[in-house]
């Protein structure tokens, strides 16, 4: 699994990966021109986004149509570490959601893959090349 990481101008830093490109900038007042999320965001959004997979394949495979579920991600920042201490994500069911299915489908959510990477991170290996 390789994925591509290049500069193409300004603050902007791209990744290719599996036929996709993923585009970041920073803000305007970290110097960039906010034209995609900045890294970090793409990161809390695959969290709240992985969670939600996850949810709507249990909707899927238990044939229960998902309009009206929507998930809520709140982040808290830690004022010690100023990085993010506490991340909640609320998953909102509307009120003719199976009864039966409302503790399932938050166990649904805490398979997601991107949060059990944090639980078990991976070795990182920062290295240089030349061409």
């Amino acid at each position: 699994m390789d994925m591509k990481i290049y500069f193409p101008g300004g603050k902007k830093v791209n990744a290719e990966y599996n036929g996709f490109v993923h585009k970041t900038d920073q803000p305007v007042d970290g110097g960039g021109d906010n034209s995609a999320p900045s890294p970090f965001e793409l990161f809390l959004a695959s969290l709240g986004t992985c969670a939600g997979f996850y949810v709507l394949s249990f909707c899927q495979q238990r044939h229960i149509d998902s309009a009206g579920i929507e998930l809520n991600q709140r982040m808290e920042r830690d004022p010690g570490s100023h990085l993010i201490g506490k991340i909640d994500i609320e998953i909102v069911l509307p009120a003719s959601f199976p009864k039966k299915y409302r503790a399932a489908v938050v166990q649904a959510a805490q398979s997601c893959t991107v949060k059990k990477h944090l639980s078990y991170p991976p070795a990182f290996n920062l290295f240089t090349s030349i061409r």
